[in-house]
């Protein structure tokens, strides 16, 4: 079948905006080629359409497997116009003068997101819409290449005023490659759900993020900011805001780091974050112990901080909180006392977690070397019979849980990084010193003179005997540290000298 002019290739899953832009096309005397779906979709309409199949002779194939794939099609968008050889292939073959590709994917994520059989997520992978995508990108200097609705309305001007710029195909091609390498992280992300890499870390690893919101800024005024998830990830990772300004950078920031805190306990906690530090964490029979507790820690640094909560939120507790400055509030759930309580202070963002955390398999940090990927550090497993005490003195019942409680915490604070506390709460914070006896002695400052008989967490282990004297001296009687320093023998010889007990657990929890 012979064809004059330029032809217009549209075949979309998501239909959204197409019938207005077909209709652009063929007001300005484009030939509209399409398949299955979006022919009797633009039929419908009432433009008139060539099928794929009478273009190439060949049926679709397959159950609509195979429908694009051929050199009539493939022709027709990879052609040069530019060259002399490319042009008469063209006529010598009768291959159509495509110069505009439109193209969607078939909805793979939406699929897979709540569930799919790998049966049905393989049929759910698109391959003639990839290719054609790739093949109109790259072949940019004369073709248009289309894969997002929102772009319709801005090529159907350009193509009606006969503007289409070498910038915006170029712009076009590189929304498209974008477009088709997300759709293949997605089926990565899905494969990595079936099939676990022998390598924790693999050799390669694309990482398809689309953006889901723009934030104000970074972490400054000057930096530009955004919130990307993962092809599969649910918008803001499950958890949904309730009420408040917008999400800001440094917020998410915090955020992650409170509930991350709150995750590691069992029993109702409340744990209150500045700047990606406790401020205050504790447990309780109830919330509101719990929450007045983790305020006694550092009420001064609590002011404008994050407070998360592993247990619905009821008025008792809302009460607590309503004279105070808060950025943000999250919780499991909030009673409708609760919520009238904290909504009566509009910018307090007040967020819901989902019942389930999303899962963080790595962690990336960007530097100037590349980009840093690791594992994430799990919730502790608190074993009491894999770890060591190497002093003459065992620690008591309460001791143990107290040790217990603040190797939690500890594991969330800045390195170099010392919690002071008791069984179900801390007392004083020391993060982010450049010596471990400096971040004993701030902890000991933050703890307002509380520390008698309190127990000392250290995040790695104490390269000398002055950490410990320095805690003894402030009163405290136990403390839980890693271990493995040269200088070990002398820290157990200080612990003895003051009847303090120690547990060296084996495992560090370093955070830069």
């Amino acid at each position: 079948m012979s064809i004059q002019g330029p032809c217009a290739l549209l075949s979309v899953s998501d239909k959204t905006g197409l019938l207005p832009f077909a209709r652009t096309l063929d007001e300005a005397g484009w030939t509209l080629v399409s398949t299955g779906g979006t022919r009797q979709h633009l039929e419908d309409g009432g433009l008139e359409v060539v099928a794929v199949s009478e273009l190439t002779g060949f049926p679709e194939m397959f159950d609509g497997r195979v429908k694009t794939l051929h050199p009539l099609i493939h022709g027709g968008v990879l052609a040069r116009r530019n060259h002399e050889g490319d042009r008469a292939e063209m006529a010598e073959h009768d291959v159509p003068d495509i110069r505009l590709v439109a193209v969607n994917l078939y909805p793979f994520e939406e699929t897979v997101k709540d569930g799919a059989s790998l049966e049905d997520a393989s049929e759910m992978i698109d391959i003639g819409g990839p290719t054609l995508l790739r093949a109109a990108a790259k072949n940019h200097a004369t073709q248009t290449v289309v894969c997002d609705p929102d772009d319709y309305e801005r090529v159907g001007e350009a193509i009606v005023g006969e503007e289409v710029t070498e910038g915006m195909r170029k712009s076009l091609a590189k929304k498209a490659f974008r477009h088709t390498g997300n759709y293949d992280a997605a089926i990565v992300d899905y494969f990595d759900g079936e099939v676990s890499d022998e390598d924790a870390l693999p050799s390669e690893w694309p990482i398809g993020l689309r953006r889901q919101s723009q934030l104000r800024y970074g972490e400054n005024p000057h930096q530009p900011g955004a919130l990307y998830k993962e092809p599969l990830g649910d918008d803001l990772g499950g958890f949904e805001q309730l009420h408040g300004k917008d999400l800001s950078y440094n917020n998410l920031v915090d955020l992650d780091a409170a509930v991350q805190i709150a995750d590691e306990f069992d029993d109702p906690t409340c744990a209150i974050i500045k700047h990606t530090n406790p401020a205050g964490c504790a447990t309780g029979e109830n919330l509101l112990d719990a929450y007045n507790d983790a305020l006694k820690c550092d009420p001064m640094s609590a002011f404008g901080g994050i407070a998360a909560f592993t247990r619905p939120v009821g008025a008792d507790v809302a009460e607590a909180m309503h004279d105070r400055f808060w950025e943000v509030i999250c919780a499991p759930s909030y009673s409708d006392e609760a919520m009238e309580y904290l909504t009566q202070r509009k910018n307090v963002r007040i967020l819901r977690m989902p019942g389930e955390l999303p899962e963080v398999g790595r962690a990336l940090r960007a530097t100037l070397f590349g980009v840093l990927v690791q594992g994430t550090d799990p919730r502790i497993e608190f074993d009491r019979d894999s770890m060591d005490v190497p002093t003459d003195r065992e620690p008591t019942e309460e001791e143990w849980r107290a040790l217990e409680f603040n190797w939690r915490v500890c594991k969330h604070v800045k390195s170099n990084a010392i919690v002071f506390g008791r069984e179900r709460r801390t007392v004083g914070v020391g993060a982010g010193q450049m010596s471990r006896v400096d971040a004993v002695e701030f902890a000991i400052q933050k703890a307002r003179e509380e520390t008698d008989g309190c127990v000392v967490a250290s995040d790695a282990f104490f390269p000398f005997r002055d950490g410990p004297d320095t805690a003894y001296e402030a009163g405290a009687t136990a403390i839980i540290q890693p271990g493995g320093s040269r200088n070990d023998s002398e820290v157990i010889e200080a612990c003895d000298e003051h009847d303090m007990a120690m547990v060296m657990t084996g495992n560090r929890h370093f955070r830069h």
